[in-house]
């Protein structure tokens, strides 16, 4: 754990009172996704994450109605769009980023370690490894960057995957898959290069930030005895209630519990379409000779 940039966060959080950002949440039902607007009210200046390509897997169509919501809240309430931020490349959706960037502007920005997956899984598709350069940042663990007069500060959480980054922006964390709502867990741990164990510590880094932080999280599926989607919540919360990694928890149950978890569970149904354009950035393979673009479905080379 890196205590200079827990302390940064810390200090960002302190800072930005009473000025916290304003959050608004774009729940993706087929997903399961949870995308953010964040925007600091003194300035209208705001960032986007994890936002949505609409995809049909049936019959290859796309679509942008979930990032029209986005850009239709962005004109509404008169915002300028400085950051399309990524918490890592996805494997249940595809990112609708460049169709937001071309409509709103903004900088295209993601960690530092998509060069290392690009690396891995361009391989299973033959891509040509292409180091990041479709993002405008790649940031490093500690890097801080401003949203108007709010200021940002990226944590590497590696162990969903390597390349995983929260946000810290105000009082508010943006985790990605790190970690769910305290009822439902944790996110899995078995994609190339996971580890449950890096996961735990990742987390745990999370839950050193000020107990009243709020907590936005990237998925949600409704736990058990649950009948409504939740995506926000709080460390103080996560701390005493996380069903998987709740204070008291070793990382050696947690990474028990996690490796035997993740092998009943089946690979997500997009995983091969999504990772391949969201190595890209979100941008779609260039069309063909005949006009028409084509995802990859590499055979019997990934899965259990």
């Amino acid at each position: 754990m890196n205590d200079a940039i827990l302390a940064q966060a810390a200090k960002t959080i302190r800072a930005a009172q009473p000025g916290v950002p304003i959050v608004q949440a774009f729940f993706h039902e087929p997903s399961c996704t949870a995308s953010y607007v964040i925007h600091d009210p003194a300035t209208k200046a705001a960032a986007i994450i994890d936002s949505v390509l609409d995809y049909d897997a049936a019959s290859g169509r796309t679509a942008t109605r979930s990032a029209d919501m986005i850009r239709s809240y962005i004109h509404q309430q008169a915002l300028s769009v400085q950051w399309l931020l990524e918490t890592h490349a996805h494997a249940d959706h595809l990112s609708s980023a460049p169709y937001l960037h071309s409509i709103l502007g903004g900088k295209l920005a993601i960690g530092r370690n998509i060069i290392r997956i690009g690396r891995t899984l361009g391989a299973l598709f033959n891509m040509a490894a292409t180091d990041g350069i479709e993002f405008d940042r790649l940031f490093d663990d500690g890097d801080c960057f401003s949203i108007g007069e709010l200021t940002a500060t990226v944590l590497h959480v590696p162990g969903h995957t390597p390349a995983d980054v929260a946000y810290v922006i105000g009082d508010a964390a943006f985790v990605g898959d790190t970690i769910f709502m305290p009822d439902y867990g944790t996110a899995r741990a078995d994609f190339p290069g996971g580890d449950a164990r890096q996961l735990y510590r990742s987390i745990r880094r999370l839950l050193a930030l000020p107990a009243s932080t709020r907590i936005f999280v990237g998925h949600d599926y409704k736990a058990p005895g649950r009948d409504r989607y939740a995506w926000q919540t709080t460390v103080g919360a996560q701390r005493s209630d996380n069903i998987h990694v709740r204070d008291g928890v070793s990382e050696e149950d947690f990474a028990l519990m996690r490796e035997q978890r993740d092998a009943t569970l089946s690979v997500p149904q997009l995983l091969l379409p999504a990772v391949q354009v969201n190595l890209r950035g979100g941008r779609l393979p260039q069309a063909e000779t005949n006009g028409i673009r084509y995802l990859k479905i590499p055979l019997d080379a990934f899965g259990k």
